[in-house]
């Protein structure tokens, strides 16, 4: 296969991680970043007793101030480099532009009177006001992707529910422009995406622990006020202030991804107030740290499986080698081990290492869109060019073409790290290793080591799993996947269980990548729209494929 041109590659991989809704840049649930500091990245949350009655009424007492204030809605800005970069978004079809604002809220919910932080805020205001239901809001997953500069890239998926909502989304707070979460800068974060996330030795396991270290100690000195009130449970309290100040008498809302799990936890603390809901792409609420992981490792493998499959029934079509599904993956196998012993080019001053070749294998399974795009990148990377791979793996972690990062994996490592209270030790995450492997030979080492990224956190875990029921709610479609290799098919129906009986609606999609409605299936879609537009939810069980 001919080498791909750099503007290309680097086209290529941004419009992966632009498209790819519930990674919303680079992530999943809890994240898929497989480089240093991958555990932070892939795991669930919970919910905790913190939102009793009695707080409760403190807080909205507290707040009453903020569900008066006027947003003051503008011509939106370029994305800010934390929010990723880029140009301004431009007018939809029809010309509707689109605006953005910033929306007060505590600081500290504890104490609502005191400091507040800006959320950042972006609309496309409905077609048809005649028929308007009210405010649409998303969450595109991560925990740490901007919803400011990943609605409009995204907004042509969902078109159809422009025409009687206003689409809206923020970044969450510590995200983008939402007081983001800052850690180490450019040049440290270069270094500790390139470490070696599957250590061989003593000398390499002491590097990534040192690198973890530096970077969660970069993050208490640069960011240390915020990190204690970044977490989901607060996220979900922003989004009861967010209905009230947009003026609507229901939260109506669209999470993806790591989107599902805030959006069950607002509804968990908000049921009366919850309106139509869909929850795509979702994580299993009933998971750990430890069992949202090896269910990721479980989900990456059975799409590279399958992605080794499709290779395999193309035949000649296919570059890569081997006659089998098995020995597709066995020769992947064998291409990382040679990076793990050698890195390779992967741009005029950077190498390909092991960790982020099999960080941008992981971003091109997030949608069947890229296959082709992996097929290629494992041939150069056969042939010593590794630009492809590495401009993936880029994405994955929020790096720009010049070299700035977004703030997408500290935020990420931020949100996790205060909601999940389980810390684990070398030698536990050592113990897991064979269990890991089992599951997947590929991406197994990565998530057991992983499971280490919150031990050197300077903010103590929230929960263990997160409380989702929501006794009292209206139906909310909830969405799996049967090849979604981030957020596994299984945990829909977990989800739909723990909403409680009458709330969560499970709806099956036999299809491949990240999400369902953005794959542009149309039974998914018709489901989704006769929901969100005319209030008909669909049978439980529906099936689309």
């Amino acid at each position: 296969m001919p080498t791909t041109p750099a503007s290309a590659v680097r086209a290529a991989a941004r419009a992966a991680v632009s498209t790819v809704v519930g990674t919303a840049l680079p992530v999943a649930v809890r994240a898929v970043a497989l480089a240093a500091s991958s555990a932070v990245l892939l795991v669930a949350a919970g919910c905790t007793d913190n939102g009793d009655n009695d707080k409760q009424e403190n807080e909205r007492k507290g707040a009453q101030g903020l569900t008066s204030q006027k947003l003051n809605w503008r011509k939106c800005p370029a994305p800010s480099e934390a929010e990723g970069g880029g140009p301004a978004p431009s007018p939809l079809p029809g010309g509707t532009a689109w605006e953005c604002s910033f929306m007060d809220v505590p600081l500290d919910y504890d104490k609502p009177d005191g400091e507040t932080i800006e959320l950042a805020l972006i609309r496309a205001r409905a077609l048809d006001q005649n028929k308007r239901i009210g405010s649409l809001i998303f969450n595109f997953g991560g925990p740490g992707g901007s919803g400011v500069a990943t609605l409009p890239s995204a907004a042509k998926d969902y078109g159809a529910l422009r025409n009687r909502y206003d689409l809206v989304s923020f970044d969450p707070r510590g995200v983008g422009r939402s007081a983001g979460v800052e850690c180490e800068d450019d040049r440290q974060l270069d270094a500790y995406f390139a470490l070696d996330a599957t250590p061989d030795d003593a000398a390499e396991e002491e590097a990534l622990i040192d690198g973890r270290k530096s970077f969660a100690d970069a993050c208490e000195q640069n960011s240390g006020k915020q990190l204690p009130h970044v977490g989901t449970l607060n996220a979900a309290r922003d989004m009861e202030l967010m209905r009230q100040v947009l003026g609507d008498d229901k939260l109506h809302y669209f999470g993806i991804s790591y989107g599902t799990e805030l959006g069950g936890v607002y509804a968990h603390l908000y049921p009366a107030n919850v309106g139509r809901a869909v929850f795509d792409a979702v994580v299993d609420p009933t998971d750990t740290v430890e069992q949202g992981s090896l269910g990721q490792a479980k989900g990456f493998q059975l799409a590279l499986t399958n992605f080794a499959e499709d290779c395999v029934a193309r035949g000649d079509k296919c570059p890569l080698p081997g006659s089998t599904p098995q020995e597709i993956q066995d020769w992947i196998l064998a291409l990382l081990k040679r990076l793990d012993a050698k890195p390779i080019t992967g741009s005029a001053e950077r190498k390909l290492t092991q960790t982020q070749a099999a960080n941008g294998i992981a971003q091109a399974l997030y949608s069947k869109k890229y296959w082709q795009l992996l097929e290629q990148g494992l041939d150069e990377a056969d042939g010593g060019n590794g630009a492809l791979l590495l401009a993936l793996s880029d994405a994955m972690n929020g790096r720009s073409e010049n070299g700035d990062y977004s703030n997408l994996q500290a935020a990420n490592a931020a949100i996790n790290c205060v909601d999940y209270k389980e810390r684990y030790s070398l030698e536990q995450a050592k113990a897991k290793l064979p269990e890991f492997r089992a599951a997947s030979p590929v991406f197994g080492e990565w998530l057991a080591w992983g499971l280490m990224g919150c031990n050197d956190w300077p903010v103590s875990g929230t929960w263990s799993d997160p409380d989702v029921s929501a006794a009292g709610a209206p139906p909310i479609v909830v969405i799996g996947n049967t090849g979604d290799p981030a957020t596994p098919y299984e945990g829909a129906k977990k989800m739909a269980n723990e909403l409680g009986p009458g709330v969560g609606v499970e709806l099956t999609y036999k299809g491949e990548g990240h999400g369902a409605y953005n794959s542009g299936n149309a039974c998914v879609q018709r489901a989704v729209n006769a929901y969100l537009l005319d209030g008909r939810a669909p049978t439980a069980g529906t099936v689309c494929q």
